[in-house]
């Protein structure tokens, strides 16, 4: 059975603090327990100054890249960017494979999905590409400014997706990300969700770069304000706006979803941010995307003459979405607290330094508060 409580480099989860969390989780409690999506990494750590990298999330695998995903995105706030999402609004359907970067990195890793899919599917390539692209800003670690990403590094990231456990924190577009002003960056999550006689998975998938270290909350107890020693980033006068920042939010499930209904996930993803503590900064992007990998065959905007007349899909009925609903915010709340639990501390660009949360300090917090944590 797959360890839920540590990442396969060997870092602990939030899980293995104790931290109590609602609803059932999957086998790898990951976006990837979605049957079909793929997650890989390029991280690029050089030198005093770089600390980036790309994510790719493959909604089929890369055997599944042009089948359509019924989709759905929102943002809460607009200080940010993810490309595609006007066709996502006109089509309701997710072909490519989507990609997290930094948000001066936007461009070449755009040209990297278009140059993934013109060497592996030149049959797609005929016709326009519009890859969903997400950033957060990694400009306080990073040296943003640098042409370090690559199209070449976005290629990699797909290659490298894989199935089943996931590495989480400091690794791909999350590698000079900080939330809550401690080291933050990648985290995932997934919760089983029953539907008469069947089970889907609800998974999540966060960039994590938001929150004022005062804000944050765990399991329910406010321990933000009783951490905020050595907090570097909101002594240094770029962060004069304690909780700037951006988060990208990947949900998927293999429950039969409408496109509307993907959008109505995609809007409950602040609501488990907010478990987390956050306010939403005016200057914090949140953007969030929503997909569903059942009904393949269908949505497949197919231009060929002699195509299907007509396309049917599958879905839950609204009246039944509340439990997708209750997964996504279960799911979103512990992935944050996983991207923040499986770091360490880190030093980039002109010697800035992001601390860790501090697992012990934390734990005993909880307990003061009254927390029940989970020692088995």
């Amino acid at each position: 059975m797959t360890d839920r409580t540590r990442t396969p480099g060997g870092l602990l989860r939030a899980r293995a603090l104790g931290i109590p969390f609602d609803g059932t989780p999957g086998a790898c409690n990951a976006v990837t327990d979605v049957p079909g999506v793929e997650v890989g990494y390029t991280t690029l750590i050089d030198g005093d100054d770089v600390r980036t990298g790309v994510t790719a999330v493959l909604p089929r695998g890369r055997a599944g890249v042009a089948t359509p995903c019924a989709s759905g995105w929102y943002s809460l706030n607009g200080n940010g960017e993810m490309t595609g999402t006007a066709w996502l609004d006109e089509t309701g359907s997710l072909t490519l494979p989507v990609a997290i970067t930094n948000t001066h990195a936007i461009g070449p890793v755009h040209r990297g999905l278009i140059d993934w899919v013109v060497a592996n599917r030149p049959d797609l390539a005929r016709e326009w590409l519009l890859p969903v692209v997400g950033e957060t800003w990694d400009g306080y670690l990073n040296d943003i400014n640098g042409p370090h990403v690559q199209p070449a590094n976005a290629v990699a990231a797909v290659d490298a997706a894989r199935s089943g456990p996931i590495e989480e924190g400091s690794v791909g577009g999350g590698t000079g990300m900080n939330c809550y002003a401690f080291k933050g960056g990648s985290g995932t999550a997934s919760r089983v969700v029953e539907h008469e006689s069947d089970r889907y998975t609800v998974g999540v998938f966060v960039q994590a770069n938001f929150g004022a270290r005062r804000e944050l909350v765990v399991a329910g107890a406010p321990v933000g304000h009783q951490l905020l020693a050595d907090n570097p980033m909101e002594e240094a006068d770029r962060f004069a706006a304690p909780g700037a920042g951006s988060v990208i939010v990947v949900v998927a499930t293999d429950a039969p979803l409408l496109p509307g209904q993907c959008t109505a996930l995609a809007r409950r993803v602040p609501l488990g941010l907010a478990r987390t503590g956050t306010t939403g900064s005016h200057f914090s992007g949140d953007l969030f995307l929503a997909f569903s990998t059942a009904n393949a065959g269908a949505l497949t905007s197919t231009m060929a003459a002699g195509g299907p007349a007509y396309e049917q899909l599958r879905f839950v009925p609204w009246g039944r979405m509340n439990p997708f609903y209750e997964a996504t915010v279960q799911a979103t709340e512990e992935a944050v607290l996983n991207s923040l639990t499986a770091n360490a501390d880190m030093v980039g660009r002109d010697g800035h330094r992001t601390p860790a949360l501090p697992h012990d300090r934390l734990v005993e917090l909880l307990r003061d508060s009254g927390v029940r944590l989970d020692d088995g």
